[in-house]
């Protein structure tokens, strides 16, 4: 069989580096960037809550894809709605943003990871493969949306409804946590 260009073997994962460099290109000369940070986070979700949180979750899910981190948002939660309320739009946030950026990255990737040729990437996929659920709950409680974790497991052929059931479960340890933080931080701040 005949090796295959380096073009042609790696194609899928050039399409998403390519996808996630043009996305950044836009936002950065677009000024959208700017609108990812503290305060106007708390100022859109003290404006007007309904509309804030939908435009809060849709900046989660772009701030997500371009590796904002994503403590900004859930401080902004926390501070402008308190621990209870910011920590269950943050919840949502994160995991619509996960979702979203599974369909999106998978679609141009497909399972382009499972594709290489390393005896890593093989280990490590024999134990997803023997443990789906409990790789993607560990994952997500350890790395929460971290997006390179986002982009590895859309990458991988991990099966949709692990990913799911995965990031639902895994994330509100991490997010109650990170809650109790803030609103124990700021109140000593504020």
């Amino acid at each position: 069989m005949k090796d295959r260009s380096f073009l042609e073997k790696y194609r899928r994962l050039i399409a998403v580096g390519l996808f996630l460099l043009a996305l950044l290109v836009v936002f950065e000369l677009s000024g959208l960037r700017q609108n990812l940070s503290l305060d106007y986070l708390r100022a859109i979700l003290a404006d007007n809550p309904w509309r804030g949180a939908i435009i809060f979750v849709l900046l989660f899910c772009v701030g997500n894809l371009l590796q904002s981190p994503g403590w900004v948002f859930l401080a902004a939660a926390v501070i402008t709605l308190g621990k209870v309320y910011g920590g269950l739009l943050t919840y949502v946030a994160a995991v619509i943003s996960c979702l979203a950026i599974y369909g999106l990255i998978r679609g141009l990737g497909g399972n382009a990871l499972r594709e290489l040729d390393s005896p890593l990437a093989k280990k490590i996929f024999r134990y997803i493969d023997d443990r789906p659920l409990v790789s993607v709950v560990a994952l997500r409680t350890i790395f929460q949306t971290a997006p390179p974790l986002n982009y590895s497991l859309a990458l991988s052929g991990e099966q949709y409804r692990y990913y799911v059931l995965g990031t639902i479960i895994g994330l509100p340890l991490p997010i109650a946590a990170y809650c109790l933080t803030f609103d124990f931080l700021f109140a000593e701040l504020l």
